[in-house]
This record gives C-alpha cells, structure tokens and sequence, in this order.
C-alpha cells in the first residue's frame, strides 16, 4: 500500500452562493493529492510527462458525505492499495477533523502525446517496485 497525506483550505472563491464547496471543486484537490504522492516518492510528475507520458483520468466515483466551507481545513488521505501495472487506481478519504466529508476513487491510465495507451514507462515499473517493496 501506498499512502499521503495533503491538506488544503478551503478558499472563499469555491463556495457557493449557499455558502458550501461547489461539488467540481473537489476535483482539484484530488489532483492535488496525486502530484503530492509523487513528489514525495520522487517520481515528480513533471518528470513523466517530459518522457511523453501522461496518465489521464479515465474514471471518477465521488460520495459527498458533509459538506465544507470557507476557510475548513481538509486532509485528503490517498491510497493506492495495489501496485499500479496497467491501469492505475487510488482511493482518497477526504476528513475535516474527524469527519469523513467525502471518499472518492479515481481511474487512470497510461497514454502518448497522440491520447494512444501505453505501457508505463520503466522509471516508473522501477519507482513502483522499490515504494511497495519498501511499504510490505
């Protein structure tokens, strides 16, 4: 398994007229969470795509639990519970506190500058053996 941790605040200009996050705002954050874990296992993402990789989004399953608002500090909790092969899939637990505000998976693949799939490129089969060799 493969865990991080990142916090963000939820700023004025994503609530709504009802004064709670709009639902698209937690997408960011997600993104966030992702380029997080790879700066910390240090496979930046920025590095992938100079290789002319890119791991787009293919799917996204969100259950909005309780809402935010302005100025809450949010920790989401990502998880990948498999070695990513082909396909890579994470899982995140969104919580102001103790409250669980939010879960969330996301659905990625690996793809060329052209949008054709790919296999993963080997820097990141190495970054992927080492990190869950080193979590088991």
């Amino acid at each position: 398994m493969l865990r991080s941790t990142t916090t963000v605040r939820v700023r004025y200009a994503e609530t709504d007229a009802m004064g709670i996050t709009y639902h698209g705002n937690y997408l960011p954050w997600l993104e966030m969470a992702r380029v997080n874990l790879l700066d910390e296992i240090g496979l930046p993402y920025r590095k992938i795509e100079e290789l002319g990789v890119f791991m787009p989004v293919l799917e996204v399953q969100m259950k909005y639990l309780k809402p935010t608002r302005f100025d809450d500090e949010v920790q989401v909790h990502l998880l990948i519970k498999e070695k990513p092969l082909l396909r890579l899939s994470i899982d995140y637990e969104l919580r102001r506190g103790d409250d669980i505000i939010m879960r969330a998976t996301t659905w990625h693949a690996f793809m060329n500058a052209k949008g054709e799939p790919i296999r993963p490129p080997e820097i990141w089969k190495e970054k992927m053996r080492e990190v869950f060799a080193k979590k088991s």
